[in-house]
């Protein structure tokens, strides 16, 4: 199967949003800006690069969309999106003209509506249609397990010192760019070092400061401090990290799921050096997607 990424990038009111499109002049198609997949790369990662290079924007990421499915020369195709919407609101792309990607010589904003009527392919259209579905405006609160650290049975140690092993801190590198997606700007994290070591890269990157806290850790859980820092996060303006492990986080979902008035879900699993989003809005949730690294 191919694997491609894009976004349905967005801008203005909620009530009354203009979507960004592409031409290819290749095809003569008008589009949703996507790419195919590099070798090895996040999907995540692939929408960012795939956007900022068609677009010229370096968009943050909000909930997932319907994964898109199609032919190509008689493959499958996959294409997952994500709505998607600039902090400088369009501004860096100059409005509609021209951009720096070989493959597209044009950039348009246009109305819902407009931008249905324009797009070349059935399935982008169906995609744009169901935008609407739930908010275009959500926030992210993004549930982080360590990446990988070796075997406990073999490490000699106090567990909380454990570090990661060389496919850990590759996840950590990973993760510093995929996280990246939603710029979280709080997170808290177990006090356990392969906790502090999965989310340090993407704090170093963003010149953040990470809260540890043993509330979150196997050793020193404590239901009802881990309950709060849940709910402080959920009640922060701003897209929220909680680091954690694989035996405490699905309390913490679960925790998350009650307060939103969602029903907790019967599979709460996170694999090592996976995440979950739950994006929420109004005091709802929204959706609650989970990724592997």
């Amino acid at each position: 199967m191919i694997r491609a990424a894009g976004a349905v990038v967005w801008r203005g009111e909620e009530a009354d949003p203009e979507i960004a499109l592409v031409h290819r002049p290749a095809y003569d198609d008008w589009s949703l800006p996507k790419g195919k997949l590099k070798h090895g790369e996040h999907v995540i990662a692939a929408a960012l690069r795939e956007v900022r290079e068609e677009t010229g924007l370096r968009v943050v990421l909000g909930r997932a969309l319907p994964p898109v499915h199609y032919l190509k020369d008689g493959r499958l195709k996959r294409v997952d999106y994500w709505l998607a919407r600039d902090p400088g609101d369009g501004r860096a792309a100059g409005g509609d003209g021209p951009v720096i990607d070989k493959e597209v010589d044009e950039v348009v904003w246009l109305p819902i509506e407009e931008a249905v009527r324009r797009l070349t392919y059935r399935w982008d259209r169906r995609l744009l249609r169901a935008v609407r579905a739930a908010p275009l405006t959500t926030t992210p609160l993004i549930f982080l397990r360590h990446a990988l650290a070796g075997s406990r049975q073999e490490w000699k140690g106090d567990d909380d010192h454990r570090p990661l092993d060389e496919r850990g801190r590759a996840q950590a590198e990973i993760l510093a760019a995929v996280l990246g997606a939603y710029r979280p700007e709080r997170l808290v994290s177990s006090h356990a070092r392969r906790c502090t070591q999965t989310i340090g890269p993407y704090a170093e990157r963003r010149g953040l400061e990470v809260r540890k806290e043993k509330a979150l850790s196997e050793s020193g859980y404590d239901p009802r401090e881990a309950e709060r820092l849940v709910r402080e996060s959920l009640a922060a303006a701003e897209a929220a990290v909680l680091c954690s492990h694989g035996k405490v986080l699905p309390a913490l979902l679960g925790t998350a799921g009650e307060a939103l008035h969602r029903a907790r879900s019967a599979d709460l699993a996170i694999a090592k050096g996976g995440f979950a989003v739950l994006h929420h809005a109004a005091g709802q949730a929204v959706t609650l997607e989970r990724y592997v690294t």
